[in-house]
């Protein structure tokens, strides 16, 4: 497992990715001032003087998750679930990320069943745990994965299903410009992915009451 470096030290996270030195504040907002100038505005006048300062406090909250360890969201398991083995099921999770091929915004909900095996977790963790994914550069179908993989690893449950709902600005604001188009992805692990009938139970919970 590698790690990303961040002012706090080392975060471990489940994905691959190669370490890199932190620009500083200053580097990141000399970055902005050319970007405004790269399209064609004066990063100097008014309006514009102060948007490299608040583009970089900005991106400290909308990428929190780089120095956020995932791990820790589902730290606390509950075994004493009174014998409950059952489905559980926390829908329309919102969220917003930030597409890794465009820098812009893609926003959703998520959806998460699992099957407990070991215990269970606080219903606001998993809704955690979408938040420290979401705010990377990512794209859905990797998003999707993470959260599935992260899950897995720290209920082992006998089973995971996650669906994710989003709208991409990538494709509303620019390229194609259609605006109003949902991109779904799902994943399933073990009774959900074994056992079709399981599949259709996830997606009648899922939309029976809508």
């Amino acid at each position: 497992m590698d790690a990303i470096l961040t002012p706090a030290g080392l975060v471990d996270r489940p994905e691959t990715i190669r370490t890199v030195k932190r620009p500083s504040r200053e580097e990141a907002e000399a970055a902005v001032r050319t970007l405004i100038a790269w399209a064609g505005d004066n990063p100097e006048r008014e309006g514009l003087i102060d948007t490299p300062k608040r583009v970089a406090k900005a991106y400290d909250e909308l990428f929190s998750g780089y120095r956020q360890n995932p791990s820790s969201a589902l730290e606390r398991v509950f075994e004493e679930v009174g014998g409950y083995d059952d489905i559980v099921l926390v829908r329309d999770i919102p969220f917003y990320s930030h597409c890794e091929h465009h820098m812009v915004p893609f926003v959703g909900k998520a959806h998460i069943a699992y099957y407990p095996s070991e215990g269970v977790v606080g219903l606001s963790k998993l809704a955690r745990l979408v938040d420290i994914f979401g705010r990377r550069l990512q794209t859905q179908e990797n998003l999707t994965a993470e959260i599935v993989s992260s899950i897995d690893e720290g209920l082992k449950p006998r089973g995971i299903a996650v669906m994710i709902e989003a709208e991409h600005m990538c494709m509303s604001m620019r390229g194609v410009q259609k605006a109003g188009v949902s991109t779904i992805t799902t994943q399933f692990t073990g009774v959900f992915r074994d056992d079709p009938t399981e599949q259709v139970r996830f997606m009648t919970l899922l939309r029976g009451s809508r």
